[in-house]
């Protein structure tokens, strides 16, 4: 079962399948029809077509510059710095920010690369936000990155540099967070008198 065997170490490669996953979504297309097959194989050969990284804040869309960049009803203000994509759709999908975005895209390392810190002070440049939300994960690239970020921002003169939260999940239980999560718990905390 080569052909299968194949597939399988292809799709273990995708972002969280493992291997029975993998195995789980090759049976799946093996007992899909013939037409079915080729419509699957045609959509992701034709993934890229007709894509374009938004020349102004790094997005992946149709047109140059993208939806969001071209939108009037965006607050013009706000500027959410985002890693990847990938970030930028999750918002979006959340409904719940309505400024404009900048996609850091890969980090080198565990840093921005030149070109992607470039890229970021033109935008900022161009923009003049009078806020900027550091949305990088929190994991040690993300932080070491929102120390690159807060260098960059401060130095393009940006007055209000933000950071997401991180800490307790809603509905989660202190008995079960590490102490990573109960120290970031206890430094983003607010005070409430």
């Amino acid at each position: 079962m080569e052909p299968l065997d194949n597939l399988v170490n292809v799709l273990k490669k995708f972002p969280g399948l493992g291997i029975k996953s993998a195995r789980r979504i090759a049976y799946y297309l093996m007992r899909q029809d013939d037409s079915e097959l080729e419509r699957i194989g045609s959509l992701v050969a034709g993934l890229k077509k007709g894509l374009h990284t938004c020349s102004k804040c790094g997005n992946i869309s149709l047109k140059d510059p993208c939806n969001i960049c071209q939108d009037p009803l965006r607050d013009k203000d706000t500027l959410c710095i985002v890693e990847d994509v990938e970030a930028l759709s999750v918002f979006e999908q959340a409904g719940i920010y309505n400024g404009l975005y900048h996609v850091l895209g890969k980090l080198s390392g565990d840093d921005l690369t030149e070109e992607s810190a470039e890229f970021l002070r033109q935008h900022i440049d161009e923009m003049k936000p009078e806020e900027a939300i550091i949305a990088t994960n929190p994991r040690a690239e993300g932080d070491i990155a929102y120390y690159t970020l807060t260098d960059i921002l401060q130095e393009c003169g940006v007055s209000k540099i933000t950071r997401l939260a991180y800490g307790l999940p809603l509905g989660g239980s202190i008995e079960f967070a590490d102490r990573l999560t109960l120290h970031m718990a206890l430094e983003g905390r607010r005070r409430v008198t």
